[in-house]
């Protein structure tokens, strides 16, 4: 909401003019959908000099004739104009303009409008964040903008996997650049945490100002090759208010992978010979055991915020939160819990020449972890969980005096036996000045201090009773972490207007500095003793930039943009790069022909082309001489003293940015006064020098392989959005957002034109599923053509001898489809009556595909028996009848089309206004989150990362409840 944004800027009491004779009004003013009162509204008599303003709490007093109309007007709200009837009271409710809110959009250094804007940048307000049970704030956009691809897994509080027009790269990073109040935040996730934006709380988040194209990413020069995402937290006010948001959760697992049950496993065993052996009928439990249902349990989770935001002192706008999130996971002892204190100050100074914003913030993350899905999925459903005679804490667990030394452990023991958590403290926040001269207030100065601390520690415990452990200590680690970000931007920022011309100049200077360090222990219980440490090398990162806006005749838009980046990644020779970037807009609707238009209410082409960097390596300085210590293997003698060995590592001293250049044009349009809008974007990314690690000739490195600058990517694409009222009424509305994305993904060049097989899989030793090949979409699936007999049966270890030369071997693999999507979709969708409100949310995915390693890697009748050991498989043998795992792992039966629909939630609520004097008002709801899925996949779930499925944390279907209480 924006009920104050704008309200210092009125005086807060404005002398009435008094006219003999006339009645006194009084009122108050508030803003409708919750009933906080407004300050700083004009109340001015229609066609006359006569006015006032609202004070602190919303009340007005103004002196009226009958028959005058008054009129009630708060920018950022519909004005209203209500005829005097001789009434001693009125009070008035505005409705927020969200037209005239959403105009204003963030982007680098700065703010534009949607008008003025010449690249491809989409905001989205709190008002139309995805709704359900949010608990990391990158979920907030999850399908609510084109291009953007958010992928999560369903562990608590679990880190997501964010592309922006299918990223930009091979081998280094494709996460976007994510900037908290202009405060660019490291990527690389943190031990002990689930993922960079876990500690964040998303109810203190305000708006995501998402940038897309070159031109609008460019001022961020090296690391803006995958796109920018900017988080604007919420700010004080000037009025009080206070809200008590609560929420409870009640998740569930509703789906399985299907093994044998018991009984079915039982008659399988004793029917199902392994290549000609029969197995072991002894070895058969009298329990009737699934697994799955044992590793899974029921969740019950709850977030509570609690907000304040007022005058400090009466002077000092302010805003406080406090938010505790404890979320249980599907998986028992898997959990998540957050606390999170913020702080926000936002004075004004010298007549509002000088603008102050402090925001400070405190996050503790804790977290215990546990996955054993790939355990309950093999183990014997015949043998009990607990076993009074077990000598390994009560549990069973195969035993052949001891254990079985090749034996599966018990699911439930693996998880109850270790106790393997994580903590993070972390500490955020900026401090902004924004100075206009008073004698020159056309020229502003900003100056940004960021600060990003987090403090880490693991520690691992695993019981001394389980079998495969040390019986005297266990098997015990520790780990220490200490990550800081410093952040100082200044930058100078001058608007004029030149007769027909509009001019902004924006000229910056930006330091960033990331340190990084910790230790580790072995199995020691001595929390103190780290037999390991590590510093990181400090990664600085240093720009000059400069963007300039002209504006013709409100019509005709150039935009031009550079930044000069230094970073320590690089030697001095490579150290400096430089990210041009231009945009060209035509407002069309604003040309005589068009302007009177009751169809093309706007209508804007966009044209922009720039060049954006990448410097994401995990080796901070591989172009230095670098030595490390040998191992206990690697000492030598000397004389009576022993001297540890120095090795040393390889060395790249060429080693360079990675570019990315986009070319884009587009069009944004609003049809029926914007009852229609949206936009249209086509969009070429070439990346070229590509940041590979590839191998190089023996004996020319300290390596064979290294980091190189090889390669060129290109992505094309398109992207249409649109954004409908399609019922705007005073009690009535019914709006939904729809997105659409398009993508080609090809390999232009690799070094040498060479193959570069990737993506591990499970069963066998150094199996890889994916392959780079020129021509095609990165991590391609490579995989042997599988033959079928007449009956249309798969036959083992037989394939398709593509090439033609009588052998079957890598050379007969071939490319089979892809893990990206060529079109994701998104529709969102809100629909108001009167107290009564509605949302859902739907994503779709066409044409990824996934490889089943579930299948491939556990589906087979050998894995039945593993020595004196029994197992489960999936019941997907029954369809396929393979025996041997090595035979048939590469077949392409496992690759399989992963399109989906997924509705992410649905919410419905009802809001009680003017409860009290007090309450303002009070909104319950409930819903529903993972509602459902559609698709043709076989496996949990479509949505993996990486498009390899081998156990995945799943989803639970979760119902929710919650209430939000306003004062």
């Amino acid at each position: 909401m924006k009920t104050t944004i704008n309200s210092l800027l009125f005086l807060l009491f404005i002398l009435p003019t008094f006219m003999f004779g006339q009645n006194t009004l009084t009122g108050t003013v508030t803003e409708q959908s919750t009933s906080i009162p407004l300050p700083g509204v004009n109340v001015v008599i229609k066609d006359s000099a006569t006015g006032t303003a609202t004070d602190f709490d919303g009340n007005y007093q103004i002196e009226v004739n009958n028959g005058d109309i008054i009129v009630f007007s708060y920018i950022g709200y519909q004005p209203i104009e209500i005829t005097y009837s001789g009434q001693a009271s009125l009070n008035v409710q505005l409705i927020e303009d969200t037209a005239q809110l959403n105009e204003i959009v963030i982007i680098g250094y700065g703010s534009t409008t949607k008008k003025d804007a010449t690249g491809s940048v989409e905001a989205i307000t709190s008002e139309d964040f995805t709704k359900g049970n949010i608990v990391t704030t990158e979920n907030l956009l999850s399908g609510r903008v084109s291009g953007v691809s958010i992928t999560t897994d369903g562990a608590p509080g679990t880190g997501s996997q964010i592309t922006i027009r299918g990223g930009s790269s091979i081998n280094a990073s494709n996460n976007p650049l994510i900037i908290i109040d202009g405060l660019p935040i490291d990527n690389n996730g943190l031990n002990g945490s689930r993922g960079i934006l876990a500690s964040i709380n998303p109810n203190d988040i305000d708006s995501f100002s998402v940038l897309k194209d070159a031109s609008a990413t460019a001022i961020y020069g090296s690391r803006a090759s995958n796109g920018v995402i900017i988080i604007v937290t919420k700010k004080g006010k000037s009025t009080f208010s206070a809200t008590y948001d609560t929420q409870y959760s009640f998740g569930e697992i509703t789906d399985r992978i299907n093994v044998f049950s018991a009984n079915a496993y039982r008659q399988l065993v004793a029917s199902q010979p392994i290549n000609g052996t029969t197995l072991d009928e002894s070895l058969l439990g009298s329990a009737n055991t699934n697994w799955q249902d044992e590793i899974f349990r029921n969740t019950v989770s709850s977030q509570h915020n609690l907000t304040m935001q007022g005058s400090l002192f009466k002077v000092l706008p302010a805003r406080f939160s406090f938010g505790i999130t404890d979320q249980e996971g599907a998986i028992i002892t898997s959990e998540f819990e957050r606390r999170s204190l913020g702080l926000a100050l936002n004075p004004k100074f010298f007549d509002d020449h000088l603008k102050v914003s402090l925001n400070a913030n405190l996050a503790f993350e804790d977290n215990r972890f546990g996955n054993n899905v790939g355990g309950a999925l093999r183990y014997d459903p015949t043998q009990p969980v607990y076993d009074p005679s077990s000598p390994f804490g009560g549990f069973y667990q195969h035993r052949n005096g001891t254990i079985v030394s090749n034996g599966t452990t018990n699911p439930v023991a693996s998880l109850l036996q270790a106790n393997n958590t994580g903590d993070s403290n972390r500490t955020y926040g900026n401090l902004n000045f924004d100075y206009k001269f008073h004698f020159l207030p056309e020229l502003r100065a900003v100056l940004n201090i960021g600060y990003d601390e987090t403090e880490a520690k693991t520690i691992n415990v695993t019981s001394t009773l389980v079998p495969t452990n040390d019986p005297v200590k266990g098997n015990n680690s520790r780990g220490y972490q200490k990550r800081t970000n410093k952040l100082l931007d200044g930058y100078l920022t001058y608007n004029k207007e030149f007769d027909k011309f509009r001019t902004e100049f924006t000229a910056g200077y930006s330091y960033q500095k990331f340190t990084n360090n910790g230790g580790n222990t072995g199995n020691s219980r001595d929390p103190l003793s780290f037999s390991s440490t590590f510093a990181d090398p400090d990664v600085v990162l240093i720009g000059l930039f400069g963007r300039a806006n002209v504006t013709f005749l409100d019509k005709y838009l150039l935009t031009l943009t550079y930044r000069r980046d230094g970073t320590s990644r690089f030697s001095k020779e490579n150290q400096w790069g430089d990210f041009p970037a231009a945009a060209l807009a035509w407002n069309i609707s604003d040309e005589d022909f068009l302007k009177d238009s009751k169809l093309i209410s706007n209508l804007k082409l966009r044209a922009s082309y720039g060049i954006t960097g990448q410097q994401e390596l995990q080796e901070k300085d591989i172009f230095l001489n670098r030595y490390r210590g040998g191992d206990v293997n690697s000492q030598y003698q000397f004389g009576n003293t022993v001297i540890q060995s120095l090795i040393a590592s390889e060395i790249n001293p060429d080693i360079k940015w990675e570019e990315t250049a986009t070319l884009e044009f587009g069009i944004d349009y609003g049809l029926f006064d914007e009852r229609l809008s949206g936009s249209l974007n086509f969009f070429q990314k070439n990346s070229t020098d590509l940041l590979f690690t590839a191998s190089v000739a023996d004996g020319t490195n300290f390596s064979n392989s290294i980091i190189q600058n090889i390669g060129e990517l290109q992505i094309q694409g398109i992207e249409f959005s649109l954004n409908a009222d399609v019922v705007k009424q005073d009690d009535f509305t019914v709006d939904f957002n729809f997105n659409a994305t398009f993508l080609d993904r090809e390999i232009k060049e690799l070094a040498l034109g060479q193959d570069v097989r990737t993506g591990g899989i499970s069963g066998g030793t150094g199996n890889n599923i994916q392959i780079l090949r020129e021509g095609f979409s990165p991590n391609s699936f490579s995989v042997f053509k599988q033959l079928y007999d007449n009956s249309g049966n798969p036959i083992e270890g037989a394939f398709v001898d593509l090439n033609g030369d009588n052998v079957i071997n890598d050379d007969d693999r071939y490319l089979k489809e892809n893990p990206g999507a060529d079109v994701i979709l998104g529709f969102q969708s809100n629909i108001n009556y009167k107290n009564l409100d509605l949302s859902f949310n739907l994503r779709a995915n066409l044409g990824n595909y996934v490889y089943n390693n579930v299948n491939s890697s556990r589906a087979q009748y050998e894995l039945l028996q593993d020595n004196a050991v029994l197992g489960n498989v999936p019941t997907s043998v029954l369809n396929t009848g393979f025996q041997r795992t090595s035979d048939v792992i590469i077949s392409d039966i496992y690759v399989e089309d992963a399109s989906f629909l997924k509705m992410d939630n649905i919410t419905l609520g009802y809001t009680f206004n003017n409860i009290s004097k007090h309450l303002k008002s009070l909104r319950l709801w409930g819903g529903i989150q993972n509602v459902f899925t559609i698709t043709n996949y076989s496996g949990l779930d479509p949505e993996v990362f990486n498009g390899i499925d081998n156990t995945i944390y799943p989803r639970p279907r979760t119902i929710l409840a919650g209430a939000n209480f306003k004062f």
